[in-house]
């Protein structure tokens, strides 16, 4: 099951419920995470670096493509990620299978994919580069080092990176 959250920094929620809002955020990210956990502390550290963002959570690869191609009732007002947060190990569809798919579909190869995953494995990270990643995050163990690391991964993708069709903030 998908789930959508409203991050910004008037209006921090606490829940996984879509917040009304009278303007669009800026900013849209995909959060591809099986783990319920991780997902938590991935949109926590988000909330941290206060970043106005949408975050849509999906569980596996091929719920994130669903959502990339509308597939799904759930998903056809679903909008263009500008960032993918890609977990490598899930279920169905991991993410290396996922981060493949992405990049051979013309329609989505554009969009930055980051991996954030706890495989710190040279194989790992060597083969999210050769399939098309646009960075690779090893999560850190403390709740500090993970904020800090998404805190730098927002910082750059949102605020020194230009995106395709986003202003600066």
């Amino acid at each position: 099951m998908a789930h959508c959250q409203t991050l910004s920094p008037a209006n921090i929620p606490s829940t996984d419920h879509e917040m009304p809002q009278t303007m669009p955020p800026p900013f849209n990210i995909l959060l591809v995470e099986d783990d319920d956990g991780d997902a938590h502390l991935t949109r926590l550290a988000l909330r941290e670096g206060r970043l106005l963002a949408q975050v849509h959570h999906v569980y596996d690869g091929l719920e994130a493509l669903d959502f990339l191609h509308g597939q799904h009732v759930k998903f056809n007002d679903a909008p263009r990620p500008d960032l993918i947060l890609l977990d490598l190990n899930m279920p169905r569809m991991d993410g290396r299978e996922f981060l493949s798919k992405v990049k051979e579909d013309d329609a989505l190869r554009t969009i930055p994919v980051v991996v954030l995953t706890t495989s710190d494995v040279e194989r790992d990270i060597d083969a999210s580069y050769r399939r098309g990643a646009s960075g690779y995050i090893t999560k850190p163990v403390g709740m500090d080092q993970f904020i800090d690391a998404v805190r730098a991964l927002d910082d750059y993708w949102f605020s020194v990176v230009r995106l395709p069709g986003k202003q600066p903030i």
